[in-house]
């Protein structure tokens, strides 16, 4: 078991080897594990344990902050994930408590010195939020309607065409299905009928004299 432990640290740690691996272990250590460890302590109800990690948890969200603002210039930096992956390592050591550390000489002063604009930011950001979605509720089908009413205006010339076309093939399956029913095949039927009445009024006629 030594030597794909020791191969897996040499791929990690070495120097030249793409960003990939690093920056798939760092994803692994600082999100993957503390999320589990997070589920075990809820579940088993531990405080001390919630409480560490809640600690973590907010030494990372300021970690993603400051690193949100600074990846694209310390992406450059040789290293850069290898010392991420290291730092991530360091917060959750029980032996060096990194997280614990960075939280109360760092994180919680800072906070406590700014907090009443925090309060008010949130509060701020909360009701811009909660406005938004409760107009957002009220509007949404009113602009439904409106861009749909637009489109069927936009195309109305070729609603009619599509419609005219539908009504010309229509019309046209149906001479098709019953030639009886068309026009042209009534006024044929009713001219063999005239020529029909009077073949036989002629008939009639001979008749009469004939029997004169």
């Amino acid at each position: 078991m030594a030597f794909p432990t020791e191969a897996g640290l040499q791929l990690l740690l070495y120097p030249l080897n793409s960003n990939i691996v690093v920056r798939t272990a760092c994803c692994s250590v600082g999100i993957a594990l503390p999320v589990y460890s997070t589920f075990k302590a809820i579940e088993r109800k531990d405080r001390d344990e919630q409480k560490k990690l809640l600690v973590y948890w907010a030494a990372f969200g300021a970690f993603s902050v400051a690193e949100a603002f600074t990846d694209k210039i310390l992406s450059w930096v040789p290293m850069y994930y290898h010392v991420k992956f290291a730092f991530l390592v360091w917060l959750q050591l029980p032996s060096f408590n990194g997280a614990g550390q960075l939280y109360s000489n760092h994180l919680r002063p800072f906070l406590l010195r700014h907090q009443d604009r925090l309060d008010h930011l949130t509060e701020v950001v909360n009701g811009m939020m909660k406005n938004n979605f409760e107009i957002h509720l009220i509007t949404y089908p009113f602009h439904r309607f409106c861009c749909k009413a637009k489109f069927i205006i936009a195309h109305e010339g070729e609603f009619q065409l599509a419609k005219l076309i539908f009504l010309k093939t229509l019309a046209s399956v149906r001479q098709t299905i019953h030639p009886a029913d068309s026009p042209a095949n009534g006024a044929f039927q009713g001219q063999s009928r005239q020529i029909k009445d009077s073949q036989s009024l002629e008939d009639e006629e001979e008749e009469e004299d004939d029997d004169v």
